[in-house]
């Protein structure tokens, strides 16, 4: 492979399922970082040893970036190259790494992203609902700020996409099918690229009845139908 000169920061998206997901560039960066910066260095490094990449790892989550983000400017300023990742997806896109790339940049360093696997892609297609305008919302709130939120996308006439986890999902559905219509049309994604991957698709109701009798498991998103104009 050609030789790669690094910024001194690299965003490297990883694979959300299918490890033959990854690129072969984001395999050069990652080989030819000084230090890879994971959410979470065990999972990483199940990909790492799959792609057979052996270079330092360093924990970097939402739980230590604001401790460790000077530090980890300092070094860059003194000449290392940094490529961070995520447990899965593009750093940044509900992961960490937004903190961390604002300080780099404010150094006067240099960011590079690179293009590759995020799961609101591959849902927002595969649902079927009008992709050519639409909003990513991500997670919703656990709770102080929750209602609110939803309640300011009533009126909203761009596809939405969230993300949810197996043990709220019934949650939110309930919720946005209340606020938005049980009649609003929706599409539930999960285990995106992986073996089992399951798209439903229906209305509010409908998925909400689905779910009640077959249980949810793996990552999730939700993409959910504007409000119609005309309406």
């Amino acid at each position: 492979m050609s030789e790669v000169t690094l910024p001194n920061l690299y965003l490297v998206p990883t694979p959300i399922g299918n490890l033959q997901d990854i690129t072969l560039r984001a395999i050069e960066v990652l080989k030819a970082a000084d230090v890879i910066l994971a959410e979470d260095t065990r999972t990483s490094g199940k990909l790492l040893k799959h792609l057979e990449i052996s270079r330092p790892l360093q924990s970097y989550h939402i739980f230590n970036e604001h401790k460790t983000v000077e530090k980890l400017v300092q070094r860059m300023k003194d000449g290392e190259h940094f490529a961070l990742i995520s447990d899965a997806g593009t750093p940044a896109i509900s992961d960490p790494g937004f903190l961390l790339v604002r300080e780099v940049l404010a150094a006067g360093l240099d960011v590079q992203t690179l293009p590759g696997p995020t799961a609101f892609v591959p849902a927002l297609v595969n649902s079927g609902l009008p992709n050519d305008r639409f909003i990513f919302e991500g997670f919703l709130p656990h709770k102080k700020g929750r209602k609110t939120r939803i309640d300011g996308l009533v009126d909203e006439v761009r596809t939405m996409v969230f993300y949810e986890s197996t043990h709220r999902i019934m949650k939110t559905l309930e919720q946005l099918a209340e606020a938005f219509g049980a009649d609003r049309q929706a599409c539930v994604s999960r285990e995106l690229t992986k073996i089992h991957e399951e798209n439903a698709r229906g209305t509010l109701a409908e998925l909400i009845a689905y779910y009640q009798t077959h249980p949810v498991k793996g990552e999730i998103v939700l993409v959910v139908a504007g409000k119609n104009p005309k309406s």
